[in-house]
């Protein structure tokens, strides 16, 4: 006997130590990085990644499988780490507890009226049923259904929740974190219902066990609202939205939850997804539950799938791409485009997130110009394997499998081909996208449609532009096209400037280029400016977009500007005077009909606009003699073109001489010397002191050095100087710059375009920074500098780069 004790105490011993070895093999709960790091609670997806992405060979054996309808499609709870695998030989308690919550049972609150264990209790009854009801302490939690309501801590709170005292998360080795344990300490309600203040406890992945009691209490505040404050913290809304991922997650398979049921969670997710959408980790953690639940349960949900949320990474992308693939071996425009957004490899830039209806509407337009009959791609042999990743740290992944589809979403040459289409669009809305990143923008401001694409407002006309048409045609119809610029911005709808800069120059050039209309001066092109109290020509059609302003066009025009000087010269135009003027446009032959258009317009404003000679003052005194002879010769040619010579028009030139900085005194000698050493001239008639200039004169003197001609060209055709611009004071906040510590995360920042959140919150635990704050002081500082934000917070981190340049340039 002795001896088998001493046996069975030796087995016990070695049964006590390969015990105590497999506990220790046990996972370790997940440690949080920095929980305090974010007060407001915004999600860390790059640790928990809401996703539905294409899963490893090297997946861990499932521990429950879930038949989805009929989609041939099986859910498989996957534990996260290698850690947790159980190998055939051993079956030890495994570490993804799936618990199947049954309808609980109602006790009556009579039968703990005199609990001996004095634990605590609380209501839970149905809404039209006032059965008061308890959940002692250490009993299993239960869900509340749309129709319960329950009482915790002086709140009347609705349905969708899980209350009670236990219950272990789908991970195994710890609380499930959207319990609302009514044994843990909470603060009394607050007299002001409507404010919900959060501290560190809250944290990236919130927990209602690891709350504060102060959070505890303003996170049962707002769940006894309508749960819709715009003031909400967004962890809140994550909190409550991981109760309906833990629901749907362990209780998704056929008849375990009722139809009705299972609606009205979609229902409250889809309500909570377009209320707080504007946090786009939430938007995208919901819009996956979504359709998670349309993949679980499609017959019941198929009319909603049009109520659906787009996302990235989604399955129902990948099955159409599958499908669509494997019928036609093409892939339509709008594939493509779920293709781009949806591949991991290419990230999308700041104006294709931030303008992407416009970019959506560009790159379609180019992919079908590219492959007018869809882009070929033949099926692969890798098998369509994906999974959903929960927002919440208490759920493991879910793999879906379906049978006998390919996976063509992780090739890698469509992309290839995808990629030039979608950067050629984004760089076509850089522009728009900066617009709208500067507070007080909106899509419907004129300035905006200014700097869409044109092949985006070719497809899509808009009134104001309609509007704009009608009035110019009845300008150019009415009054030769002359208009005042005031009258002109009048059509803009948008307040009058205080002055003509370059801002509002290039707004009004692109408004008239919209309508096809020309516009004169345009500085582009005649190389002057409107003013704000000047007038503008309109003709029609315009410049058009490929306009490139010949080298004749260019002489031509410094003969119409000197020609219009000397015709201004007393004030009033002779029709004389005009019409010899339009005769070196009209019989120039090397002009095209549209530069005869632009120049005729812009001789019609020279003419009916004051002459500002001091820039061609200052321009002539840095000539050498040689040239200056040539302005003088080409003056007196303009100005001898209507064969007078009487005292009144050698007075006209002496004054334009005097205007230009010339010696008057030579005016006299200079004709003379004109018209009779030359022998260009010719009398028109025996009984007339008139006279007229050959050819060679109208033709602009090709009799003339290529050197001296060039030169003028380049004087009277150089844009005017930008110092020529009234500079407008705008209120700004006054830049104070950044400390050491966030000018340190910006550099850090501005390292590449995109970060993991996981990766910022460590640079600003380094820099003892909160991240959310961190972010915010940077873009403040940003507006400040240009009007615009530098991060964009979208799960992920990202730096316009654009901006960055911008900001590098100041």
């Amino acid at each position: 006997m002795e001896f088998i004790f001493i046996i069975a105490v030796v087995i016990l011993i070695i049964w006590l130590i390969t015990s105590s070895r497999s506990n220790s093999n046990k996972a370790k709960p997940r440690v949080l990085d920095n929980p305090s790091s974010d007060i407001k609670g915004t999600h860390n997806t790059s640790a928990s990644k809401s996703s539905i992405s294409a899963l490893s060979n090297d997946a861990i054996s499932p521990i429950k499988s879930i038949k989805i309808d009929k989609a041939s499609v099986s859910v498989e709870l996957h534990e996260q780490t290698n850690e947790l695998a159980t190998s055939k030989e051993t079956t030890p308690k495994p570490r993804i507890t799936v618990v199947n919550t049954s309808t609980p049972t109602i006790e009556s609150a009579d039968s703990s009226t005199n609990s001996e264990d004095d634990l605590a209790t609380f209501n839970i009854f149905e809404s039209n049923v006032s059965e008061d009801t308890y959940i002692n302490k250490g009993k299993q939690a239960q869900w509340l259904s749309k129709g319960q309501e329950v009482t915790i801590h002086s709140r009347k709170l609705k349905g969708f929740l899980y209350v009670g005292g236990v219950m272990e998360s789908l991970v195994g080795y710890r609380s499930e974190p959207a319990l609302i344990c009514t044994d843990l300490p909470v603060i009394s309600p607050r007299t002001n219902s409507n404010e919900f203040p959060t501290d560190e406890s809250l944290g990236y992945w919130p927990s209602y066990g690891l709350l504060s009691k102060e959070s505890r209490g303003a996170y049962l505040d707002w769940l006894a609202t309508d749960r819709s404050a715009g003031n909400t913290p967004i962890g809140f809304v994550f909190l409550y939205f991981y109760g309906f991922e833990r629901f749907v997650v362990e209780n998704g398979q056929d008849n375990k939850i009722g139809e009705e049921q299972f609606e009205d969670i979609f229902d409250e997710v889809l309500r909570l997804h377009k209320v707080f959408a504007s946090n786009r980790s939430f938007a995208g953690y919901s819009a996956n539950l979504l359709e998670f639940m349309y993949l679980v349960k499609p017959k019941l949900l198929k009319g909603k799938k049009h109520t659906l949320p787009k996302t990235r990474h989604s399955l129902l992308f990948k099955l159409r791409l599958s499908e669509q693939i494997v019928a036609t071996e093409k892939v339509d425009d709008e594939l493509a485009l779920e293709w781009i957004k949806n591949t991991d490899q290419y990230n999308l830039k700041t104006a294709a997130r931030r303008c992407d209806v416009e970019f959506d509407a560009l790159f379609k337009l180019y992919y079908n110009q590219k492959f007018s009959e869809g882009m070929q791609v033949k099926p692969n042999k890798t098998k369509l394997n994906a999974e959903y990743f929960a927002a919440s740290g208490g759920i493991p992944s879910v793999k879906i499998l379906l049978d006998s589809l390919p996976d063509p979403s992780i090739l890698k040459a469509p992309i290839k081909k995808l990629i030039p289409i979608a950067d050629k669009a984004a760089e076509e809305l850089a522009s728009y996208s900066r617009y709208l990143g500067k507070a007080g923008t909106s899509r419907d401001d004129l300035a905006a449609l200014m700097l869409l694409p044109r092949a985006i407002t070719n497809s899509q006309p808009s009134p104001l532009i309609e509007k704009f048409k009608k009035w110019a045609k009845a300008i150019i119809l009415e009054n030769d096209g002359v208009t005042n610029v005031s009258e002109f911005w009048l059509q803009t709808d948008l307040p009058a400037p205080k002055a003509i800069n370059k801002k509002e120059s290039e707004l009004i050039y692109n408004l008239a280029s919209f309508a096809d209309i020309g516009i004169a001066p345009d500085l582009r092109y005649h190389h002057a400016k409107p003013k704000l109290d000047g007038k503008l020509v309109l003709f029609t059609p315009g410049h058009g977009e490929e306009f490139v302003p010949s080298h004749v066009f260019n002489q031509v025009g410094v003969a119409l500007r000197l020609g219009a000087m000397v015709a201004n010269i007393d004030g009033v135009v002779d029709e004389s005077e005009s019409s010899e003027l339009e005769k070196l446009i009209a019989h120039d032959e090397k002009l095209t009909d549209t530069e005869k258009r632009s120049l005729k317009a812009y001789l019609t404003w020279r003419l009916v606009t004051p002459s500002d000679n001091a820039g061609l003052k200052n321009r002539l005194n840095n000539l050498g003699e040689t040239e200056i002879e040539f302005v003088k010769r080409f003056i007196l040619s303009i100005a001898l073109a209507d064969g007078n010579v009487d005292n009144k028009e050698v007075k006209q030139i002496e004054k334009l001489y005097t205007n230009l900085g010339l010696n008057k005194e030579s005016v006299t000698s200079d004709i003379h010397q004109l018209t009779t050493s030359s022998h260009q001239l010719a009398p028109k008639s025996q009984n007339s002191s008139e006279f007229s200039l050959d050819e060679t004169i109208l033709a602009l003197h090709e009799s003339q050095t290529t050197e001296a001609k060039n030169m003028l060209e380049k004087i009277f055709t150089s844009d005017e100087d930008e110092s020529d611009y009234i500079e407008v004071s705008e209120l700004t906040n006054e830049v104070e710059g950044l400390d050491q510590a966030h000018s340190q995360l910006f550099e850090k920042l501005c390292a590449k375009a995109q970060w993991g959140r996981e990766e910022v919150a460590q640079m600003c635990s380094e820099l003892k920074l909160m991240v959310d704050g961190a972010i915010e002081t940077i873009n403040d500082w940003s507006f400040d500098l240009v009007d615009a934000p530098v991060i964009d917070d979208d799960g992920d981190i990202y730096i316009d780069e654009e901006i960055v340049e911008e900001i590098r340039e100041l």
